[in-house]
């Protein structure tokens, strides 16, 4: 139960509060500090499923806490982005709440279909979704340390925008093959 996958998907999860209290009130070392340990949340996020694979070690905790750390991830880094962060208002908050939803509507989503005993694999497109919201909330969270560099603000909106794009796309697919399985 303990494999090295489920430690790191743990840690995933047991890392969110630290994330929140640097984002709550940061300054630019809280940002960089924010910064660094987003981007080992999102190695571990990698790692995690990878290892379980290649060591034949993938169990029913990891298969239940993984997409529960992602979303605990996703969801508390959108909250406080939105919340305290100057690059996501207006427009941009769009992008956001279109990553959140979808989040919690493919969860529900998923449970309802796994009580049919059907499974919904990730695409491949929805592997891209993940990697343009993790590099665009990694650059946000960045930007935050570097307002001398609008090009990483930039980069991240602009992949916060693709990865929304990519969300409404890949929720809707996932929904097609939802509503094939309802009365």
């Amino acid at each position: 139960m303990l494999t090295l996958p489920n430690v790191l998907t743990l840690s995933r999860i047991f890392a969110v509060p630290v994330l929140v209290a640097l984002l709550w009130n940061p300054g630019c070392l809280g940002y960089i500090c924010a910064f660094l340990l987003y981007c080992l949340m999102a190695i571990t996020d990698y790692f995690d499923g990878y290892l379980a694979r290649a060591q034949g070690t993938v169990s029913k905790l990891g298969i239940f806490l993984d997409p529960i750390a992602d979303k605990i991830m996703v969801a508390s880094v959108i909250v406080l982005l939105i919340s305290r962060h100057p690059l996501i208002t207006d427009f941009n908050i769009l992008a956001a709440f279109i990553i959140l939803l979808r989040e919690i509507a493919v969860s529900g989503l998923r449970e309802f279909l796994a009580e049919l005993h059907v499974s919904l694999p990730v695409s491949r497109l929805a592997k891209w979704k993940t990697t343009f919201q993790l590099v665009a909330f990694g650059a946000i969270i960045l930007s935050g340390a570097t307002p001398q560099t609008p090009a990483i603000a930039e980069a991240g909106l602009v992949s916060l925008w693709i990865a929304a794009i990519l969300t409404l796309i890949t929720g809707w697919d996932y929904l097609r093959i939802g509503i094939k399985h309802m009365d």
